[in-house]
């Protein structure tokens, strides 16, 4: 166990060194100037060489890349093109509200979408089967920016109502507020992942139920709740495990459009901007910061993956 957790790791590090080499040459070798983004278009060649040179543009790529990751590793990331601002204190002061937003996001996902595709399974072909599944499609199908505008434009017109959009509101501070305001945003990003958790939830668990232990267990007189809880509900999860991580990796990139419509200051809506405006700090970081995520829900999915399935072993 020690020794894969090891091997995992190396692996992961290299895998982010790839990445961030990837990433540092994308952002150069696409279209665009940061200088010339920064001062406009009728900058003069002298003022625009200036600015290369204030932000190390003049360098070769190797001594850019070397500078950059020793700022990654000592977070000290520089100084945004576009804001002009610290990027770490930036970087401090986004993160909490992205990592609020896919943190409920992910509580929705479980206690709504595991819970719900077992009384699926358990009621299968039932009308509460239907019901479920149907749910299930409406949430694959339906875009969430479009749920999203719903959300602000019917309780708007209808009720005069909308979740406060111009601060953001610690959850400590003010906890009431924090939920008006995350709440909504939270659910609407939650639907796919919550239809998707559905149906698998429900495929997985119906096909752990035609195994021969479950057979045996029904033949010993065992209630068919007892069934499904006790002896089926563990080894059906393995695989519902595993869209999960996959589905809080991708959020980082989910979260992106969700913060533009709710104006959440978060990492997604940050990152958006700073690839467009060829801000390199920033995009190049959080770009690692997402790989880095996805990476990290991988090795902890395997390592999971022993605690359901005690057959599993790592060599």
């Amino acid at each position: 166990m020690t020794n894969y957790i090891i091997r995992r790791v190396v692996m992961a590090f290299v895998i982010l060194w790839v990445i961030s080499v990837a990433v540092f040459l994308l952002m150069r070798v696409g279209p665009g100037d940061p200088a010339l983004l920064q001062q406009g278009i009728n900058a003069t060649p002298e003022k625009i060489a200036e600015v290369h040179k204030e932000m190390h543009l003049d360098e070769p790529y190797v001594e850019q890349y070397g500078r950059w990751l020793k700022g990654v590793v000592t977070f000290h990331l520089g100084t945004s093109v576009l804001t002009q601002t610290d990027t770490t204190h930036d970087f401090r002061t986004r993160l909490p509200i992205s990592f609020e937003l896919m943190l409920l996001t992910v509580i929705w996902t479980v206690i709504v979408g595991i819970p719900f595709g077992v009384i699926s399974a358990y009621k299968r072909n039932s009308f509460t089967d239907y019901g479920v599944r149907l749910f299930a499609i409406f949430g694959l199908s339906v875009p969430n920016f479009w749920i999203g505008t719903l959300v602000l434009l019917i309780p708007a017109q209808q009720w005069g109502y909308a979740p406060p959009l111009d601060h953001q509101v610690a959850f400590f501070s003010a906890p009431w507020e924090n939920l008006k305001q995350f709440g909504p945003p939270s659910i609407v990003l939650a639907l796919g992942p919550i239809a998707g958790i559905m149906r698998l939830a429900r495929s997985s668990l119906l096909e752990v139920l035609r195994a021969d232990y479950v057979r045996t267990a029904r033949a010993k007189g065992l209630a068919e709740r007892v069934v499904i809880i006790r002896h089926s509900l563990k080894n059906s999860l393995i695989p519902v495990i595993t869209v999960l991580g996959l589905q809080i990796s991708a959020l980082l990139g989910g979260t992106v459009i969700i913060e533009q419509i709710f104006n959440l200051r978060g990492l997604g809506q940050w990152i958006f901007s700073a690839i467009l405006s060829k801000d390199f700090n920033v995009a190049q970081t959080l770009v690692l910061y997402t790989a880095g995520v996805a990476v990290f829900m991988n090795l902890l999915i395997d390592l999971v993956y022993g605690l359901f399935d005690p057959r599993i072993r790592y060599a």
